[in-house]
């Protein structure tokens, strides 16, 4: 079968021509790059991606192929994928198919053979933005169906990708006790890393509310990662601020921006987000430096609720909340933004990196033993 000519085009109008690799259609949502060298099956099934188009900076993909064990949910939840290279064939012992049939099964839209190099410095010069892509349809079409997509600003998307309805994860080995799992768009990985320490996990849907998390006694609360704009999720900020002060809490990525609401503090939309495995890390109180998995939008602004002028690129030392002090514990490397946060007098902290990985480095695993002990003091 003779190939099939594919197109992305940007809402600035940029225009990518490539190969469709995947399912039949058409394709929109925000543009974003990772940078990821492996990985791609976890990312294309990370619900944080959801309504996202990724952009893989690596040149070549699917060389070991995908596998059931790699999923990290039932339905991919990225809009598609676009590459420089679709590997012909996988090679690797787990490999249960290729990434292209993968692409055909599960309706993702994909495109190889496309200049990523260029794509990636448009995003970085332009900002995340609207694209659509696919084949059998004209530019002009492709172009407006992009210029009039929605952006990611006010998109209460984690309400979409959490589950309806709750459900448990049993510990592995002795049972030390249980999380509740508010789930924003949950990775299997993360759940993997809570029940292996030996808790059972409630999982329990976006809206939840607090005394209907209180009802199931758990020992800590956990806040999953996720896509979209953290700020819409005003029912999840209101039940964080219930729960805050009663029950040791842990937040992560998406999870991490909602903790950041709900103390006061604001969330902004950062150019192009944060998306790969290669991101640097330091923590500040000793200036360890962990490189990390990210994906993510939005950043917290903790200046927002910080008394005195700022300083580009410094974070405030502390800042004076509704339940007490809280610190900045982490910093990003690359553009000065907060990585990391936790209150003195309530047991609660969170992180805007995946310490789970999946996929990426798993410097920062050790964060989960961190939440074991505060529940321990609790």
């Amino acid at each position: 079968m003779p190939p099939r000519p594919g197109l992305l085009v940007t809402a600035d109008g940029a225009v990518f021509r490539g190969v469709s690799v995947g399912a039949e259609g058409v394709s929109t949502g925000e543009v974003v790059f990772n940078t990821a060298m492996s990985g791609y099956q976890e990312v294309l099934t990370d619900p944080s991606y959801a309504g996202q188009v990724v952009v893989m900076t690596s040149v070549h993909i699917g060389n070991y192929g995908v596998s059931a064990l790699d999923d990290q949910a039932v339905v991919p939840a990225a809009a598609g994928m676009v590459m420089r290279s679709l590997a012909a064939r996988p090679s690797s012992w787990r490999a249960e198919g290729s990434l292209a049939e993968m692409f055909v099964e599960r309706g993702l839209v994909a495109l190889s053979e496309v200049d990523t190099r260029r794509l990636t410095r448009h995003i970085r010069e332009r900002g995340a933005m609207p694209v659509a892509m696919g084949s059998g349809i004209t530019e002009s079409e492709l172009a407006a169906r992009a210029a009039s997509a929605p952006p990611m600003e006010g998109q209460a998307l984690a309400v979409r990708v959490s589950t309806p309805h709750p459900y448990q994860v049993p510990a592995v080995g002795h049972r030390l006790g249980k999380v509740v799992a508010i789930d924003l768009g949950i990775k299997r990985d993360i759940l993997r890393q809570l029940a292996g320490r030996g808790f059972d996990v409630d999982v329990v849907p976006a809206a939840a509310t607090a005394s209907e998390i209180i009802d199931r006694q758990p020992d800590g609360v956990f806040l999953s990662n996720g896509p979209g704009d953290p700020e819409p999720l005003t029912e999840t900020v209101a039940t964080l601020r219930e729960l805050i002060g009663r029950v040791p809490i842990f937040g992560i990525c998406l999870g991490h921006q909602v903790f950041g609401l709900a103390l006061g503090a604001r969330t902004f939309k950062l150019p192009f987000g944060h998306h790969g495995g290669n991101h640097p890390v330091r923590r500040l109180e000793d200036g360890r430096v962990s490189i990390t998995s990210q994906n993510h939008g939005f950043a917290v602004d903790l200046q927002t609720i910080a008394e005195g002028a700022s300083t580009p690129g410094e974070l405030p030392s502390k800042v004076e909340t509704d339940f007490g002090i809280a610190i900045p514990t982490h910093q990003n490397l690359n553009d000065g933004t907060l990585e990391g946060m936790r209150s003195l007098d309530v047991p609660a902290f969170s992180v805007q990196f995946h310490p789970e990985a999946a996929p990426g480095p798993r410097d920062a695993v050790g964060l989960f033993d961190d939440f074991m002990e505060l529940m321990d003091r609790a």
